[in-house]
């Protein structure tokens, strides 16, 4: 790409804030117009490049195509990522104007982009005569080598773009010659076992919260209940459990905080703090600021942790950038990501692309390939042999771990930590100290995780990414690293390891080879929208005796021959499954084979690892580095190959014995094939596999986690399904049950403490009487409704193709009537950007699935309407089948209802978050049993209405003074 353009200044272009209804247009003349989109596009055509915020959003209101509006355009997002990296920032004008600390007027127009636009070249003269003007210098020679539009506004800010007198003219991008190392601490001593107080827990909350904070009398409670769980523990294998259901209001992150950072304070100790989501880990270390408001402090004893996938890995980009200058000007435009990631990097607080400081809409604005391509979603981590190992976000954070008092991870995290710790060699040093001390927030979460977290899954896919592993880039052009690639120079100081090595990748040409998809010529017979695509690997004959592809073949043919269900679409994905038994004789003979064939690659990875770790003890001379880099790929060799392989051993061999009658069986076993949307493509169009889960996952939960935890509080505001047809102690039974409480050696301590807040005043609740399912019926209401709320709206599906549907039909019109509408599933951010976007835009709509029905804070106006399209029951499949038949304690429609009701309560508690909110929540379902309706607070009235009176009393009850603020 040729230099930059000469571009009139942004203060000479349009600025635009395009809308699907009236756009607001500044004119160079100074000319401020609102404009039909048809007028908007025309306008636009006569005039240079405009003047934005989230240019992709842009095109898409005014029904643009890259190719037909101005390029490039002066978009604020792109000059606020320079100038303030790694802050958080709705990509709105009003949510820019926020971050700017500016106060946006109620009715924003284009003539606050010029504004903005000044506010932040200003803070870049600032910057000037400073070392980090130096700096940003030296990063526009790329970002203008790349086109960016700002080069010249930046360069008459600050100074023109100067090489600093490096040998390379890009050495601003290579941020890994700055990044501060990391060095290798003494080891941390095991915590003591001192317990806090109650009285000492209420005190630290009160610190916490300073003086004239919201009192919410729960909390304290709740603080005095968590600490039971920072009890010592009295015997092995037997951890203090406490279980909390704490209502909405209660402030229950506060509340366990405040004994946790106590109990790690005084015991020299870390606290795992785990949740759900990222987007929650994300709220939780926000609330850390409370208690540790200096920024270097929170670093010290705060660590947000996450999987590898999720963090800049400096390698790859590495890889990236030395491909896009050796193309020549064919390579300047992949700079432009590359060096404003640069600059975002060298001020992130851990690298953490997914969820972290990076903006949210950043993959939106440069491509999302960028950020696949610059994280390690590979699995080839090569650890010390890393150029960039000591400067490694990961080895940053792990190492900060160890030394941290809080712990912020996430379910998933933590049990695959524990799994690990469980399965892994004697003797071998693990990357995370095991701790002793857990908070399970979201814990009702707790048995889905454990579900994702223990299950096998022997799938085309699955498999084919093994081999990958192991012998890397098959006649393609991926960078992909196989094992004989990473161990090259350890084979010539390890000459013992070479005969394994090479056995390895000779049995593991078992696994189904590039193209197997294609070559299994068969999918599920479902209507879709989407259109088949050929498989993008490179092909190679078929291979015939393959055992990995005659096995999924034969799985295949007999689910063609026994489903017995429609297709599911989930997550882009459609799907159809059945059971496994009883097995026909080609699947079992294939499996037997299969099974052969991967003790095959056992038997020699195995011993690989073995002559490893006797490596490490026979040579006390070895490097430090050295030692690491080996005792680190044996723990990966581990994880991503031994474990595997092992687990579908086990799952084929049990195939041979089918399940007895009458004996409740520890595993199911089901197949299942997949149609992949056309992002996955490059990995296959069409996918089948073996599924094993656990009948109920909570028990290799409890039994990875007893032994190292000393204790461990599972908290919620839905622990129990309180409200049902169960009641006091039976209601606690169900959920001891479910949250695999009962599996501990130790019963646990329970306790419950009620929302603060008066539903009956603050609140009303309907259910629709004549919504049909018809699409165009639903979109109808929901556009009816959004608009009698004034926006503020939060739509949840339990579908994705629906949510689309409707989204498609009500978008426009309500934009048209200043009430934008986002979408899960649809806006290119993740869903944390997005609940930035929905709380700053006070009259905007989000429509969202599950993820937006849990954990998501919206306190005051901006969320006042919670609309649910379907009763969430549980999805009818076989796990939820033979888990209704066989957890049901022989009432499995009671097993249905429970979970429905615990979805429902989740989704109203997102309604009140303060005690002055107020709202409605509206079920669009008019078949949902009364039964359902005790999910709802006590004293909330549920009025079963049409739309129109649904509407008329929606609108008088918004409408009218709050009580509880005339209350006050």
């Amino acid at each position: 790409m040729p230099p930059t353009p000469s571009f009139p200044s942004p203060f000479d272009a349009p600025a635009l804030i395009a809308r699907r209804g009236l756009s607001s247009l500044l004119t160079p003349d100074g000319e401020l117009l609102d404009l039909s989109a048809e007028d908007a596009r025309e306008k636009l055509s006569q005039l240079p490049p405009p003047l934005l915020v989230h240019g992709p959003a842009a095109l898409r209101a005014l029904d643009l195509t890259p190719l037909s509006q101005p390029v490039p355009w002066f978009d604020l997002l792109d000059l606020f990522l320079f100038v303030l990296p790694a802050t958080t920032v709705a990509p709105t004008p009003r949510g820019l104007a926020i971050a700017l600390g500016l106060t946006p007027p109620e009715n924003v127009t284009a003539d606050l982009l010029p504004l903005l636009c000044e506010n932040l070249l200003g803070r870049l003269r600032a910057k000037a005569d400073t070392p980090e003007g130096a700096r940003l210098r030296a990063l526009l020679l790329p970002l203008t080598r790349a086109g960016w539009i700002w080069s010249g506004e930046v360069a008459d800010a600050i100074g023109s773009a100067s090489d600093p007198g490096s040998a390379h003219p890009f050495d601003a991008v290579r941020i890994w010659r700055r990044l501060p190392r990391w060095e290798e601490t003494a080891p941390r001593p095991a915590p003591s076992s001192q317990p806090v107080s109650p009285r000492a827990a209420r005190e630290r909350l009160r610190q916490i919260l300073g003086e004239g904070a919201e009192e919410r009398p729960g909390q304290a409670d709740f603080a005095s209940v968590a600490t039971a769980a920072f009890e010592p523990r009295e015997t092995l294998g037997s951890p203090n459990v406490v279980l909390a259901e704490a209502g909405t209001g209660t402030g229950k992150t506060l509340g366990y905080i405040a004994p946790s950072s106590l109990w790690a304070e005084q015991n020299d100790g870390a606290v795992w703090v785990s949740t759900y989501t990222r987007h929650l880990q994300r709220q939780i270390e926000q609330e850390l600021h409370r208690l540790y408001p200096d920024e270097a402090t929170l670093r010290q004893k705060v660590v947000v942790r996450k999987g590898r996938e999720n963090y800049l890995c400096l390698l790859n980009m590495e890889d990236l950038l030395n491909t896009a200058t050796s193309r020549g000007n064919d390579g300047a435009a992949a700079l432009l990501p590359l060096a404003l990631l640069a600059r975002w990097a060298e001020a992130s607080r851990d690298g953490d692309l997914m969820g972290g400081d990076l903006p949210g809409w950043f993959g939106e604005l440069f491509g999302q390939g960028t950020l696949y391509g610059v994280a390690d979603r590979r699995g080839e981590c090569i650890h010390a042999a890393c150029p960039h190992y000591q400067a490694c976000f990961v080895e940053h954070g792990i190492r900060r771990a160890r030394q941290a008092d809080l712990v912020v991870a996430n379910h998933a995290l933590v049990m695959s930590q524990a799994a690990w710790a469980s399965l892994a060699p004697p003797g071998l040093p693990d990357e995370d100290a095991a701790p002793t001390r857990y908070v399970f927030d979201e814990g009702h979460h707790v048995p889905e995780a454990a579900d994702s977290a223990f299950a096998t899954v022997l799938s085309g896919l699955e498999a084919a990414e093994l081999r990958r592993w192991l012998l890397g880039a098959e006649g393609s052009r991926s960078r992909a690293r196989g094992l004989l690639r990473r161990l090259d120079d350890l084979v010539e100081r390890i000459p013992s390891i070479d005969a394994p090595l090479h056995a390895v990748l000779q049995a593991a040409r078992a696994l189904p080879a590039p193209g197997w998809s294609t070559r299994l010529k068969s999918g599920p017979d479902a209507p879709s929208d989407e259109e088949e695509v050929p498989s993008l690997l490179p092909l190679e004959e078929p291979e015939l005796d393959n055992p990995s592809e005659l096995f999924l073949q034969a799985l295949d043919q007999q689910l063609k021959a026994r489903r017995s269900q429609d297709p599911q679409r989930e997550n882009g994905y459609i799907s159809t499954e059945c059971d496994l038994h009883p097995t026909n004789d080609t699947v079992r003979k294939t499996a037997e084979d299969l099974s052969r064939a991967l003790r095959r690659l056992q038997d020699p990875l195995l011993l690989l690892t073995k002559r490893l770790e006797a490596q490490v003890e026979d040579d006390p001379e070895m490097e430090a580095p050295t030692r690491q880099r080996i005792e680190a790929f044996i723990r990966t060799l581990h994880r991503r190959a031994i474990s595997r392989v092992t687990g579908w051993v086990g799952m084929l061999d049990a195939l041979q014995t089918p399940p007895e009658d009458g004996v409740t069986p520890v595993h199911i076993d089901f197949i299942r094939t997949e149609r992949l949307p056309k992002t996955r493509a490059a990995q296959g169009d069409h996918d089948v596999g073996l599924y094993r889960h656990w009948l109920d996952p909570t028990i290799p939960f409890a039994s990875t986690i007893q032994t190292p935890a000393h204790g461990l509080l599972l908290t919620s505001a839905t622990l129990r399904d309180q409200t049902g047809p169960e009641d006091g102690e039976e209601s606690w039974h169900a959920a001891e049950l479910r949250l695999g409480a009962t599996h501990f050696m130790k019963p646990p301590i329970r306790a419950s403490l009620m929302s603060p807040f008066n539903y009956a005043k603050q609140t009303r609740a309907y259910v629709v009487t004549d919504v049909s399912v018809e699409i165009a019926s639903l979109a109808h209401a929901f556009r009816a409704l959004f608009e009698a709320a004034g926006g503020g709206a939060l739509g949840l599906f339990t579908a994705i193709r629906r949510l689309r549907e409707v989204h498609r039909r009500i978008n426009e019109p309500l934009e048209a009537q200043g009430f934008p509408v986002y979408a899960q599933h649809v806006d290119a951010m993740d869903n944390a950007t997005l609940v930035d976007v929905f709380r700053t835009e006070t009259h905007s709509c989000l429509l969202g699935t599950d993820a937006m029905r849990d954990g998501v804070d919206v306190p005051g106006e901006a969320l006042r309407m919670v609309v649910f399209e379907k009763t969430p029951w549980p999805r009818p499949d076989i796990l939820h089948r033979e888990r209704r038949r066989l957890l049901s304690e022989g009432r499995p429609s009671d097993y249905d209802d429970r979970i429905t009701r615990m979805r429902l309560r989740q989704a109203f508690g997102r309604l009140i978050r303060r005690g002055d909110d107020r709202g409605v929540f509206v079920m669009l379902d008019r078949r949902m049993p009364s039964r359902l309706l005790s999910a709802f607070p006590e004293g909330v009235e549920v009025r079963r209405l049409s739309l129109a009176e649904t509407l008329k009393d929606i609108e008088e009850f918004l409408s009218s003074p709050s009580p509880v603020s005339s209350e006050t």
